[in-house]
C-alpha cells in the first residue's frame, strides 16, 4: 500500500502507461497547471506538470519587468547551467532550458518538498520543541556536511558559489540536502563580465532592511567580498559557511549589527565570541570554537585552505558531539 503521509504524488499506471498525445510537443507547451511557489529576487518560481513524463517539476523564469534584461537572462542561464553541469547529489537536478510562450528564458528542475535551513533555524531559535527534536545539533551538523560536499565538488570543478547562506540550503522531507541558487557563482576561466559583476555588487550593497529584519546575504559575506578586492575564491565560500555553522551552533549570526554599515564593520574588524561562551553545552566540544575561529578568519590565508580540510575538522566535531551525548 502506498505511503500517503508525505506531499509527493503517488505513482500509478494511469500516468506511467498513458499514450503520448497525437499532437506531441517537447517545448513549453508540455507544461501545465502552473502554481506559484515562494521565490525572492527577480526570479519567478512555479510548480507545474510535465505532461510528457507525468511528473511535477519546478520551473524558474524571470519576472515580467526584467525578462528582457541581458544581465538577468545571463544570470538565470548561468544558474541553470552551473547547477546542471555540477550534477552532484547535493545540487538540484536540472532538466532543461527553454523559451516560454512569453519569450522568457526558463529552466526546469526537480521539485523537492521541504524547507530552507533558515526556516528550520528560525523555529529552533524560538525553541519550537518539534523542530528541536527533529533537528538536534548533531543532525544540523550532518546537514552542513552535505552542504560542504556540494561545495567541495563545485570547487574542484572551478566554481565558487559566492552566496552560501541558510536561505540557499534546502532540506527535503526525507532529509535530502541541496545547495541552491548558483546564479552569482564565479566560474574560473570565464572572462569577467563587468555588467553581471557590477549588477551583483549593486544588489549586495542595496540589500538593506529596517532594524529588526534580516538583511540576508550581507550577514554571510567574506571581508574580501565587502572590500571588493580579489581574490574572491574558495576561501570566501568557507568564510560564509563558517557564519552559517556559527548560526547553527548558537542560533544567532556572529556579525549582525544595527544596520548594514555596522554589520560590514563587524565582519571586517570584530571577532565574534566563541560559540561555547554563548551555549554552555558546547564547552564539552571545544573543537567547534576552533573550527569557527579558523573559518571566520579575516584574512583568507588564515582560514581553511580547502573544503576538504574543513570537512575533516567538522566530521571530528560531529564524532565528539556524539561521544559527549553518550557519556
Amino acid at each position: 500500500m502506498a505511503d500517503t503521509s508525505h506531499p509527493y504524488p503517488g505513482i500509478y499506471l494511469s500516468t506511467t502507461d498513458a499514450a503520448l498525445p497525437e499532437r506531441f510537443s517537447n517545448d513549453f507547451k508540455k507544461y501545465a497547471n502552473f502554481q506559484p511557489m515562494p521565490q525572492g529576487g527577480k526570479g519567478v518560481l512555479y510548480a507545474c506538470d510535465d505532461l510528457n513524463l507525468g511528473r511535477k517539476v519546478a520551473l524558474k523564469t524571470l519576472a515580467p519587468g526584467v525578462k528582457d534584461s541581458p544581465v538577468e537572462r545571463k544570470r538565470l542561464l548561468r544558474e541553470a547551467r552551473v547547477t546542471a553541469q555540477l550534477a552532484h547529489p547535493n545540487t538540484i537536478p536540472v532538466y532543461e532550458i527553454g523559451i516560454s510562450d512569453q519569450d522568457a528564458v526558463y529552466f526546469t528542475m526537480k521539485k523537492v518538498e521541504g524547507e530552507s535551513l533558515y526556516d528550520i533555524l528560525v523555529r529552533i531559535a524560538k525553541r519550537d520543541a518539534v523542530t528541536e527534536a527533529r533537528y538536534p545539533l548533531e543532525q544540523r551538523i550532518a546537514i552542513l556536511l552535505q552542504v560542504l560536499s556540494a561545495l567541495w565538488y563545485a570547487h574542484t570543478h572551478g566554481v565558487v558559489h559566492r552566496d552560501v547562506k541558510p536561505e540557499n540550503v534546502l532540506v527535503g522531507i526525507f532529509n535530502e540536502v541541496y545547495l541552491m541558487d548558483w546564479g552569482v557563482a564565479k566560474v574560473w576561466g570565464m572572462p569577467r563580465d563587468d555588467a553581471i559583476e557590477a549588477s551583483f555588487d549593486n544588489l549586495e550593497s542595496h540589500r538593506i532592511t529596517i532594524a529588526g529584519q534580516r538583511p540576508g546575504t550581507p550577514l554571510y559575506m567574506a571581508p574580501e567580498q565587502i572590500r571588493g578586492t580579489p581574490p574572491v575564491d574558495e576561501r570566501s565560500d568557507i568564510f560564509s559557511f563558517g557564519v552559517m555553522l556559527y548560526e547553527c551552533l548558537v542560533q544567532q549570526e556572529p556579525f549582525r549589527g544595527k544596520n548594514i554599515k555596522e554589520t560590514f564593520k563587524n565582519i571586517l574588524h570584530h571577532a565574534p565570541p566563541a560559540p561555547s561562551s554563548i551555549r554552555s553545552e558546547l564547552k564539552q566540544t571545544p573543537i567547534f570554537d576552533e573550527i569557527c575561529a579558523r573559518a571566520l578568519s579575516k584574512h583568507s590565508g588564515d582560514r581553511y585552505q580547502s573544503v576538504g580540510e574543513l570537512i575533516h575538522s567538522l566530521e571530528q566535531g560531529r564524532q565528539k558531539l556524539l561521544q559527549a551525548a553518550s557519556d
